[in-house]
């Protein structure tokens, strides 16, 4: 399992979640914040993770 470093938009801490395989990429998922738990969309692609506020 590979995993990729994403920051939160809202409290902008850094933590790991797991990436996808490739072969399922581009994908997004909805994801709580591990640590404020406010809602984001995961965006992955080929070269890693974004995530991006729900609000936004």
């Amino acid at each position: 399992m590979e995993t990729v470093l994403v920051q939160c938009p809202t409290c902008f801490e850094c933590f790991e979640v797991v990436m996808p395989p490739i072969d399922e990429l581009p994908a997004e998922m909805d994801y709580d914040c591990e640590v404020c738990c406010r809602p984001m969309l995961l965006l992955f692609d080929e070269s890693g993770a974004f995530a991006r506020g729900l609000g936004e």
